[in-house]
């Protein structure tokens, strides 16, 4: 398909509006360790504290991949496995009391949601104004 003049300005906002999720989220991770490995812990996860600070160093390094384009199709991939898993372990929403169902059910689809766009930007790629499309350009 022949790019038309809105498609590379369209993919980049796109790749910025999933960046403003996942960047905030890895940087207030570090900024909160302890509250984060007390999350993952009280999910039964192993190592939590080295977890959280491999979850939040991943997330700031693959949002900040996919803002700039780079290995876009990888670092999106990766960032859709995350958000199932993280989907799964922590808004189990078939698991949750009755008063938090309704929340966790929202936050558990919200992150299928993002996953689904993620799965679009590895399948179509970043766009023109990305690094991977400048290093395919001899």
């Amino acid at each position: 398909m022949e790019p038309r003049g809105f498609d590379a300005p369209l993919a980049l906002a796109g790749r910025v509006g999933l960046v403003a999720l996942f960047l905030p989220a890895g940087i207030g991770k570090l900024a909160n360790l302890a509250g984060v490995t007390a999350l993952i812990a009280s999910k039964g996860l192993p190592f939590a504290d080295a977890v959280a600070v491999a979850t939040a160093g991943f997330e700031i390094l693959a949002s900040l991949a996919v803002l700039a384009g780079w290995k876009t199709r990888w670092a999106a991939l990766a960032l859709a496995a995350f958000t199932v898993l993280a989907g799964l372990l922590f808004h189990d929403f078939w698991a949750a009391a009755a008063a938090q169902r309704m929340a966790q059910q929202q936050a558990f689809f919200k992150n299928l949601g993002i996953a689904g766009g993620l799965l679009l930007l590895a399948a179509l790629g970043p766009g023109m104004l990305s690094i991977d499309a400048r290093r395919r350009t001899p």
